[in-house]
């Protein structure tokens, strides 16, 4: 028989293709590859991070909000946009909110308060009865599902003169850099807006959303921040003003002075960095005032919370005391300094949310269940847990005091005690309170722990053994997602 005939060029033809399909590739991968560990490493926009100056004060106020179980009854004691709608009242020449979830899509099969749209009316009330008072909000792109379809309540706010920023998150860090090296290389380009057809996860009753908002949603990045400051007072707060959150449990502090500057500073900077210019009438006369008392105020934001919080636990020492609120807590450094001042005799006890529940979904526990099985177990059962009793709403809050002989600090406010929430990866803004040990605030915060702890005066918290979990599948999930920031918290 005779040879078949190899046509020799067109061998060669294959394999130089088949070499610049593969050259093509890795280059693409070493692209996305390299986008990743810029926008993972880059630095960050100017005044973002911050870590202000300590202010003495004698006007701070520690406010709350609890639901709990009494005498049977489901109980909601909600104080914290009272205080917010008393603001915008009494402003005189701005008002500036930096808000994370501000709208009202949730889950109809359940019913709650309406929020969202109750702050809105008092923001428009506020502008129609003084056109002279400037007022900015600046949100989060999630109230849009990442460009998928306005946002009523934004729109309602700007057709009365009032000035919405939508964050521009592109600047900052990408805590989730697997994906989003991908995601900023090849799909960020096209967009996010258009007709949506697929179902939205926040809202069956909300508008379908396009498949690039949800490729959007995957970069798990916000700007988390929670603050509302006029030039008299400035508030910082866990609560979001969202309909599915409102019986949520939560913390917020009120101060006054020369600190309200700072803020509106670190505010600004969050504009800046999403191409808005936002002008107020700041008035430095009324931020001179009430600058001197009993306790030493900073504000922190990012990754400077993070800074203090381990500052704190590195210099806790036996028989003095550390007690947190969390709905989550998963950051590896603080998890290790909790350990090891439990280690040096620190009395340490944890109210965690038992991660349970998320607008009408259940959730698997992840990050406290798995958390909480590791300090209790490898602190010999001296580092004591219990969990927040949650009805559907969730133990909101994002709150630490050290107690020590003389005074005590306490640091809360929007950031989760977790990687990307203290990361310098989402926006986030705390306040750090030192003061007298047992006096005015810092008796307050204990009062408000001993109560829920205790469960005085009605049903707070529960046994840890309720939840305890040391399922080896959990742990693995949380250490992987901690560290990969392929998750949600």
């Amino acid at each position: 028989m005779p040879k078949p005939v190899i046509n020799e060029h067109s061998v060669v033809r294959k394999k130089q293709k088949r070499k610049v399909i593969l050259g093509t590739i890795l280059l693409l991968m070493l692209l996305s590859v390299s986008v990743a560990v810029y926008h993972y490493l880059k630095p960050l926009p100017a005044g973002i991070s911050h870590e202000g100056d300590i202010h003495s004060s004698g006007q701070v106020e520690f406010l709350y909000d609890l639901t709990y179980e009494n005498e049977g009854n489901v109980t909601h004691n909600q104080v914290i946009f009272d205080q917010i709608e008393n603001m915008i009242d009494e402003a005189d020449d701005f008002i500036l909110m930096d808000m994370f979830l501000f709208n009202d899509e949730y889950d109809r099969s359940a019913s709650y308060p309406a929020l969202s749209r109750s702050l809105m009316e008092a923001l428009i009330d506020k502008k129609k009865q003084d056109q002279e008072v400037e007022i900015t909000v600046i949100t989060d792109r999630i109230n849009t599902f990442y460009g998928s379809y306005p946002s009523e309540i934004a729109e309602e706010l700007e057709e009365q003169g009032i000035k919405v920023v939508f964050t521009d998150l592109k600047p900052l860090r990408d805590s989730n850099p697997f994906y989003s090296g991908g995601h900023r290389t090849f799909l960020q380009w096209f967009g996010t807006s258009g007709s949506g057809w697929i179902p939205n996860a926040f809202s069956p009753d909300s508008p379908d959303v396009t498949l690039r908002s949800y490729l959007d949603l995957l970069n798990f990045k916000a700007n988390h921040r929670k603050v509302v400051v006029n030039e008299k007072e400035g508030l910082v707060t866990s609560a979001n003003p969202h309909d599915g959150s409102s019986l949520h449990s939560n913390m917020a502090f009120v101060v006054k002075g020369e600190i309200l500057r700072e803020l509106v500073q670190t505010e600004k900077a969050v504009a800046n960095m999403s191409g808005a210019d936002v002008n107020l009438n700041e008035s430095a006369a009324v931020f001179e005032q009430g600058e001197t008392g009993d306790y030493d105020v900073q504000l922190l934001t990012e990754g400077k919370i993070k800074k203090h919080l381990l500052d704190e636990l590195k210099k806790t020492k036996k028989q003095e005391k550390v007690t947190v609120g969390a709905f989550y807590l998963s950051d590896r450094d603080i998890v290790t300094e909790l350990l090891a001042a439990s280690k040096r005799g620190a009395e340490i006890k944890l109210i965690l949310d038992a991660n349970k529940d998320a607008f009408g979904r259940e959730k698997n526990g992840v990050p406290n269940r798995p958390v909480a099985h590791e300090l209790v177990t490898e602190s010999d059962q001296k580092i004591q847990v219990r969990w927040y009793k949650t009805n559907g709403e969730q133990y909101h809050t994002k709150l630490v005091l050290f107690e020590r002989n003389q005074e005590d600090t306490v640091i809360g406010g929007s950031a989760n005690f977790t990687k990307r929430n203290l990361g310098d990866f989402n926006l986030e803004t705390d306040l750090k309170i030192t003061g007298p040990a047992d006096t005015g605030i810092m008796a307050d915060i204990e009062e408000y722990f001993y109560t829920i702890w205790n469960n005085k005066s009605g049903i707070y918290t529960e046994d840890y053994e309720v939840f305890a979990d040391d399922s080896l599948g959990l742990r693995f999930l949380y250490r992987f997602q901690e560290w990969s920031g392929i998750s949600s918290f």
